[in-house]
């Protein structure tokens, strides 16, 4: 059997204001033709396939879109979709009935007081038609989804969910068929972006040890954390984001997972390196003056591409004390340029990463709410707070005085 395994679409997501519909498209296009071409027969989706729990009609047309269009091309192509954390459980749900005439499997909410859940083993075939490998998918856990008995503690109950399923799996299955994991989670010693995870739980705490995975399963597929890695073994992956979802995501390398299975047994993993349908750059790769930015924004020279597939552009400005706001002269130094100028992170020089690590200790004066505001956004932006800004935070700050606004 051929498997895919991808994750952490986030369809409808914006990237500082910038849509990223056309570069999701892109990428579902690619998709669906390597679909093809390796004659695969099941794609695992480990979660996250919307940015968020209400996404657009935009977004969730491209998602039916690509299902509709993979039963049509690979009839045979059995597809399991999982919750992430992003997504609305009962969102996922709600189609299952329409989706299963696709051969498309969705599972978005865990079903407290149900464990083991049957519904959660999916039994995926092989071209002749017998049952060659028993999927046991489990869609993010909330804290409200675990049993209780555990404390309170979100990693032993995600712990002991997943025990209780593989469990019951392991006695059911046949001989011959292979036990796999598809879920969406944060396993302990995985490298997170902090740019664009969200935590999974508040306070943290919601890592969990590989070791709750045992060695029956042949492939475990995970969600939620957007670098591709395995965890220990190279049986337990998580494929990563197929788009760079924050500038902190530029380096990673995107793709989707290829797995085969020889009976029971885990025979071949490939990475599938996903083409980028548009750059992301950060110009310059650190920050400089703006009279050393400029020439190289000047430089830039990108043939014109489709509108939503323009390179995604982040620039780096240092700004000292008394310098006018950069942000004029950036945009001026791009116009006429087919690229989308989509964030300007201005510090000062003494912020800067060759810059002196010491600084100056602050008088009590300065320790007041109302100057730090300014020093944090003057050190953040590189400007002085707008009037909106400084509304705010003077409604805000007779709250916490005198509670009114």
């Amino acid at each position: 059997m051929r498997l895919l395994h991808t994750s952490d679409w986030h369809l409808g997501q914006l990237l500082h204001g910038h849509d990223r519909h056309a570069e999701h498209a892109a990428f579902l296009d690619w998709l669906l033709a390597e679909l093809q071409q390796r004659q695969i027969d099941a794609l695992l989706i480990a979660g996250d396939i919307f940015d968020s729990a209400n996404p657009s009609a935009e977004a969730q047309r491209l998602y039916y879109s690509f299902l509709a269009r993979a039963g049509r091309c690979c009839p045979r192509l059995q597809i399991v979709v999982i919750a992430g954390n992003h997504d609305s459980p009962l969102r996922i749900d709600a189609p299952q009935a329409v989706l299963q005439a696709l051969r498309v499997h969705v599972l978005g909410q865990y079903r407290t007081g149900t464990t083991p859940n049957p519904r959660l083993r999916v039994a995926l075939q092989r071209r002749d038609g017998s049952i060659g490998a028993l999927l046991l998918a489990i869609p993010f856990l909330r804290p409200g989804d675990l049993p209780e008995g555990h404390g309170g503690a979100y990693a032993e109950g995600v712990a002991a969910v997943y025990r209780d399923e593989v469990d019951a799996a392991l006695a059911v299955r046949e001989p011959d068929q292979a036990l796999l994991a598809l879920g969406h989670l944060h396993a302990l010693g995985g490298q997170v972006s902090e740019h664009s995870e969200r935590r999974l739980v508040i306070g943290g705490q919601e890592a969990v040890a590989a070791s709750l995975f045992p060695e029956e399963l042949a492939y475990v597929a995970l969600g939620h954390l957007h670098l591709a890695q395995q965890i220990g073994a190279p049986r337990i992956r998580y494929c990563g984001s197929p788009l760079p979802l924050s500038f902190s995501e530029i380096g990673y390398p995107h793709q989707v997972v290829e797995f085969t299975l020889d009976g029971a047994l885990l025979a071949s993993v490939e990475a599938i390196a996903v083409p980028r349908p548009a750059p992301i750059l950060r110009v310059p790769a650190r920050h400089l003056p703006l009279a050393d930015v400029l020439p190289l924004l000047q430089a830039l020279d990108f043939s014109d591409a489709p509108v939503g597939l323009q390179p995604l552009i982040e620039v780096l400005v240092e700004r000292a004390w008394g310098d006018p706001d950069p942000a004029a002269t950036i945009r001026a130094a791009l116009d006429g340029k087919p690229v989308r100028l989509a964030a300007i992170k201005a510090v000062r020089p003494s912020n800067s990463a060759d810059a002196s690590a010491s600084a100056p200790r602050l008088s009590i004066d300065e320790l007041k709410p109302t100057p730090l505001f300014e020093r944090l956004v003057r050190e953040q932006t590189g400007s002085e707070p707008p009037a909106e800004l400084w509304q705010a935070f003077g409604e805000l700050l007779a709250i916490a005085e005198h509670g009114q606004g």
